[in-house]
């Protein structure tokens, strides 16, 4: 978790897809957020936080449904979405705040 907390303080954003192994709609998400990172290339980092292992950051960020998905800009939440979101509208939050 210590590289997570480095990585949501830069400035690059940052996009957090919170998810667990068990959950069926948190299975469509591995191949958008792949088109979005081969869209978007360097402009964005994105990490997958398995919220069963990870408790206290799906705390800590209000998670309380998954999948859900939360873009960091300097450490701070910028833009979240619960449920399975497409890839034209995780880009157009990036290039909001990029």
């Amino acid at each position: 978790m210590s590289q997570f907390h480095e990585l949501i303080n830069r400035n690059t954003p940052t996009l957090v897809d919170f998810y667990a192994d068990w959950c069926g709609p948190c299975k469509m998400m591995p191949p958008i957020l792949k088109q979005v990172k081969n869209e978007m290339g360097g402009s964005v980092n994105i990490l997958k936080v398995d919220v069963d292992k990870n408790k206290k950051a799906a705390t800590k960020y209000g998670v309380r449904s998954i999948p859900t998905i939360i873009l960091f800009k300097n450490g701070k939440v910028v833009w979240r979405k619960s449920g399975v979101a497409q890839a034209g509208e995780i880009k157009q939050a990036i290039k909001q705040v990029s």
